[in-house]
């Protein structure tokens, strides 16, 4: 199992970035994937999942209305579309998978996760 996150990079306050996240060694269709991301000396926060079986997706309260998930099988790709980003959006970003969708954005557990890309949000 292997998932790879890109696309990170330094953007204005209110700018927009969209993440990839690039997988194999499974199934996609099917999986649970999520974003989570990790601030300087702060703990991971669980910031979007969609679902494998229905494609149900979930959110943070923070990023709601200004994140989008979704996924392109045919390209085995999970995407975070960011708009309207804040400094405090400001972390690396990971992709995982073999998550719990209904805890991801309390407490994201996760089985594989790819190598994070930096995003930073900076004027």
């Amino acid at each position: 199992v292997q998932l790879q996150a890109s696309g990170g990079g330094l953007v204005q306050p209110g700018g927009s970035l969209i993440l990839s996240c690039t997988t194999s060694g499974f199934v996609l269709d099917s999986a649970h994937i999520g974003w989570f991301r990790q601030a300087p000396g702060k703990e991971r926060e669980g910031v979007s999942c969609i679902s494998g079986s229905d494609d149900s997706t979930y959110y943070a309260e923070g990023v709601k209305g200004r994140f989008t998930i979704s996924r392109d099988n045919a390209k085995k790709t999970v995407y975070l579309q960011m708009n309207s980003l804040k400094t405090e959006d400001t972390a690396v970003y990971y992709c995982a998978t073999s998550i719990r969708l209904d805890t991801w954005t309390i407490r994201p557990e996760y089985v594989y996760r790819g190598q994070g890309t930096l995003v930073t949000v900076s004027s």
